[in-house]
């Protein structure tokens, strides 16, 4: 069965071109022009991504990924016309899995689309059965559910964050530079974009630390990169 995608954009040329690419690659593709009529797509139907533009009509590609990310884990690709710091940290805040600033050419957008799918796909599959389930602290992690809680409350986590999560808690104790977690979460050649990472840190650590500002689960060892660590939490 192809993947599906939902695209929110109001740029209807912009949506034919990408639509046309993604069917050349075998991808089914829904298309919806303002904030309103996607965020209602996207909740009567199950998709495997969502591209979703910052600038929409009746409501901004902000509020409808907060609406999404209230029950719903589906990989976020934003789109903004904007260059600016502003526009790619709130997103990824707020649960985008990765953005492109407009203008983009079609090979980056289909790489995107296939990293973020190939991950979201492997996590959903019957190979996560044979990862196991990781215990550490008050932290129980299970791979095979999608599933992570703290002191047996249920936390929810984006695709990317629990792939980031349980990439360094099932190598626990060991360090990695930015461009190993790039390259082994993202799955794409390393682009020195440290704000990607380090927002999906922050936002992790507010969510399953104790204490946000003195982390005992992903540590910073300084100059080098991360660390899971947790015996004490």
């Amino acid at each position: 069965m192809s993947s599906r995608i939902l695209m929110i954009d109001d740029d209807r040329d912009l949506c034919a071109l990408l639509k046309k690419h993604l069917h050349s690659e075998g991808y089914s593709v829904t298309v919806r022009f303002d904030g309103v009529s996607g965020l209602r797509e996207a909740s009567e139907n199950v998709y495997q991504l969502v591209v979703l533009d910052v600038m929409l009509p009746q409501q901004n590609g902000f509020d409808v990924l907060a609406t999404i990310r209230k029950d719903s884990t589906v990989p976020v690709l934003m789109l903004t016309a904007k260059d600016s710091e502003v526009d790619k940290v709130s997103g990824l805040r707020m649960g985008a899995d990765d953005y492109l600033t407009k203008p983009f050419s079609n090979n980056e957008f289909m790489a995107r689309v296939a990293s973020l799918l190939r991950r979201y796909t492997v996590f959903n599959t019957s190979d996560h059965d044979e990862k196991r389930v990781l215990d550490i602290g008050a932290l129980h992690i299970d791979p095979a559910r999608h599933e992570v809680c703290l002191q047996h409350t249920a936390i929810d986590l984006t695709a990317k964050e629990f792939d980031l999560l349980y990439f360094l808690a099932q190598n626990k104790g060991k360090v990695f530079t930015k461009k190993q977690i790039y390259r082994a979460v993202w799955k794409d050649d390393y682009a020195f974009d440290d704000n990607n990472i380090m927002v999906h840190i922050r936002r992790l650590r507010k969510k399953i630390e104790p204490d946000p500002d003195k982390p005992v689960y992903i540590l910073t060892v300084w100059g080098v990169g991360y660390k899971f660590g947790g015996d004490s939490a």
